[in-house]
C-alpha cells in the first residue's frame, strides 16, 4: 500500500527525520484531521535554535493508518513539533479495518475513513468531540453517542467536481483535489458517498464538459445538487427539498444541509432542545432558507428569523406561507445590528445559531450576550471552532447543558456538533 505525498519543497528541513526516511511505529489515536497519530523516541538531537522536544516520543501524523497499527512509513515533512509520512504497509492491521468502497481511496482527498468499520467511525467522532471540548474548552463533559446516519454511502445531495484548464486535447481531469496536494485535480468518474441519481448525471456532466474543454480558458467548478429526485447543474435553479413534513425552496448554489436522509432527525433534535428550555419565543440567527426556523415553529408561540442574506429571506418567507406557518417572521438582519427591533423578552426567548465553519465572530457573540437569551443551542460544522466559542459562553455566564454529535459526513472525518448553553 503506498499513497502519494505532498511535493518535496527545495529547502527540505531535514530534522528530525532526513527526507523520505522509513521507519516502523504504533498508532495510537487519531487527530480531528483523520490521520492516524504515532510517537517514536529519537536520540538526543540539538536543533538549530533548541533541543527538539522529545519528552513523549516524538509525534508522526499518518493518513489512513488506524489506530492498534503497527504500520511502516515515510517521511515527507518535519514541523517544529510533529512530522508527516505516508503510509507505506500496514504491518499489524487494526480488526476495524474493511476494504474501501471507492477505487480512488487513499488517492482521493475527499474521505478520510472509507477503511474504518463505520461503528467505530462513530465512536472515534466522539472521543474527538471530547478531547476537542476538554482541549479547547478546559471542560469534561459527557458527550452523547454520534447519532448515525441512515446512509453509509450514497447520501450526500450536492457534489462540486473541479477541473483545472486544459494544457493538451487529453480529456481534463474533473474530480476532486489529489490527497495531500492544493491544485491537483484528480478525476473521480464516480463518487460512492454520492446519491445514485448525482453519479447517473455525473457522467453527461463530465462528457458536455470534455466535449467543451477547448473552449476553457481557466479551471472551473460543476454543480450536481439532487432535491426531492431530481438533480441540476443550475447554479441559479430553484430546488425543494423535502425534510419531513415540509419542503423547502432555495437556490441550488445556496448553503443547504447536504444529506438530507438524517435531516428530520437532525432537526427535530435542535427543536427538543430548544423548546426545553421553557422558552415560549425562538430566534434562528443564521437562518438562511428557514430549515431550523420552520422545522422548530410548532414548538414555539412565536419565531424570528434573521439573516444577513436578502435573497435567503425572501426564500425564508416563502417556505413558511406555502408550508401553511403563520407564527414565523423572516427580517434581514444587519452584520453590526442583528438584533435590533427584536421585541421578544431574552428570558424567555432560546436562540439557535449554525454559523459558517469559522464559527462565530467576536462582533456577533457580544451582541448575542448583550440580548441575554434563555438558551441558546449552537449547531456546527467544525468542532474546534465550536468549543473555542464555547469558553466565550461559559465567561458570559452560560452553562453546558448538552453535546450531540451528529454524523451527517459517513466515510469522512467531518461531523456536526450541537451543543445546548442555558443560563442559570
Amino acid at each position: 500500500m503506498y499513497f502519494v505525498s505532498f511535493v518535496v519543497k527545495k529547502k527540505f528541513n531535514d530534522l528530525p527525520f532526513p527526507y523520505h526516511a522509513e521507519l516502523e511505529l504504533e498508532i495510537a489515536t487519531l487527530t480531528n484531521l483523520g490521520s492516524g497519530l504515532g510517537r517514536v523516541r529519537l536520540p538526543e538531537i540539538e536543533n538549530r535554535e533548541s533541543k527538539i522536544e522529545n519528552s513523549t516520543g516524538w509525534v508522526v501524523m499518518v493518513p489512513f493508518a488506524l489506530p492498534g497499527e503497527r504500520v511502516r512509513v515515510r517521511v515527507f515533512r518535519n514541523h517544529k513539533n510533529f512530522s508527516e509520512a505516508d503510509l507505506v504497509a500496514v504491518l499489524t492491521p487494526s480488526p476495524h479495518r474493511v476494504a474501501a468502497s471507492c477505487p480512488l481511496f487513499g488517492r482521493c482527498g475527499g474521505c478520510q475513513y472509507q477503511h474504518f468499520a463505520y461503528p467505530e467511525q462513530l465512536a472515534w467522532k466522539q472521543r474527538q468531540v471530547a478531547e476537542l471540548l476538554q482541549h479547547m474548552a478546559g471542560v469534561e463533559f459527557a458527550v452523547a453517542p454520534v447519532i448515525a446516519s441512515p446512509q453509509e454511502l450514497g447520501y450526500r445531495s450536492k457534489i462540486t467536481p473541479h477541473f483545472n484548464p486544459p494544457r493538451d486535447e487529453r480529456p481534463i481531469p474533473i474530480g476532486f483535489l489529489r490527497q495531500g496536494t492544493r491544485f491537483d485535480i484528480l478525476d473521480v468518474p464516480q463518487c460512492p458517498i454520492a446519491t445514485p441519481a448525482i453519479n447517473t448525471r455525473l457522467t453527461t456532466v463530465r462528457a458536455e464538459a470534455h466535449a467543451r474543454q477547448a473552449t476553457y480558458t481557466r479551471g472551473g467548478t460543476l454543480l450536481l445538487r439532487e432535491a426531492s429526485g431530481e438533480v441540476t447543474t443550475d447554479y441559479d435553479a430553484i430546488v425543494t427539498e423535502t425534510v419531513g413534513d415540509l419542503k423547502l425552496r432555495f437556490l441550488a448554489r445556496d448553503f443547504f444541509q447536504n444529506n438530507p436522509f438524517i435531516l428530520p432527525a437532525f432537526t427535530g433534535y435542535v427543536r427538543a432542545q430548544a423548546a426545553a428550555s421553557g422558552a415560549r419565543f425562538l430566534v434562528d440567527a443564521y437562518c438562511g432558507s428557514g430549515l431550523f426556523a420552520l422545522t422548530a415553529a410548532p414548538a414555539f408561540e412565536r419565531v424570528a428569523g434573521i439573516e444577513i442574506s436578502e435573497s435567503s429571506i425572501t426564500f425564508a418567507r416563502q417556505n413558511a406561507a406555502a408550508n401553511g406557518i403563520t407564527n414565523t417572521t423572516f427580517q434581514a438582519g444587519d452584520a453590526a445590528a442583528i438584533f435590533a427591533g427584536l421585541t421578544f423578552p431574552a428570558a424567555d426567548t432560546a436562540v439557535i445559531i449554525d454559523p459558517p465553519r469559522k464559527g462565530c465572530d467576536a462582533a456577533f457573540l457580544a451582541q448575542l450576550f448583550a440580548f441575554g437569551p434563555r438558551a441558546v443551542v449552537y449547531v456546527s460544522c467544525d468542532p474546534a471552532t465550536q468549543m473555542r466559542d464555547l469558553k466565550d459562553f461559559l465567561a458570559a455566564g452560560y452553562v453546558l447543558s448538552a453535546v450531540q454529535p451528529f454524523d451527517l459526513f459517513p466515510q469522512t472525518r467531518h461531523l456536526e456538533c450541537v451543543i445546548t448553553l442555558r443560563r442559570p
